[in-house]
């Protein structure tokens, strides 16, 4: 676990002050002449530095799992994500019989990685020879699920019906 240290300068009386000694060698000595210590300084020394490095670390691989969690955050996001569609389907044969089966495609940027989406649907309208909400929706039935599309009908005895789909997920 990290330890977070308080750094602190070494504080003197006389900052940067030495005095010089001739050394029998030929070589000059400084040594530090500071007066008065007035604050001492937190130690440059292995302890401390290495603690600095064990909380950079711990930083570092806190980071990377939180940018796991916000890649993984991203594409949950995304299956939420609905995209759109809008369609008109028509039966022409008379009811118990209906042919109103259509392939909804998905444009090539929305294609989906795997079969596992949603597809929810709402009805806008249906008619039977012109009656407005005449003849019934039944159920609307999915079928054929691709990475592309699927196809989409309705079992009832409406001649039209106008739906808004909703497909999540897949991506």
């Amino acid at each position: 676990m990290y330890n977070k240290n308080v750094w602190q300068d070494h504080v003197t009386e006389y900052e940067n002050r030495y005095v010089e000694t001739a050394n029998e060698d030929g070589t000059i000595s400084h040594t530090p002449a500071e007066g008065e210590v007035i604050q001492e300084g937190t130690p440059l020394s292995a302890d401390n530095f290495n603690n600095m490095e064990e909380g950079i670390l711990a930083a570092n691989l806190i980071s990377a799992e939180a940018l796991n969690q916000l890649r993984f955050t991203n594409d949950s996001v995304k299956d939420c994500v609905s995209d759109i569609y809008d369609v008109t389907l028509t039966n022409t044969q008379e009811y118990p019989f209906n042919d109103s089966s259509y392939t909804v495609a998905f444009p090539a940027e929305k294609a989906r990685n795997n079969k596992n989406y949603h597809v929810h649907t709402e009805a806008v309208s249906c008619s039977r020879r012109g009656i407005i909400n005449g003849g019934g929706i039944g159920d609307i039935v999915i079928s054929d699920k691709m990475l592309n599309g699927f196809k989409i009908r309705f079992t009832g005895a409406a001649d039209t019906v106008t739906l808004k789909i909703f497909v999540q997920g897949g991506l």
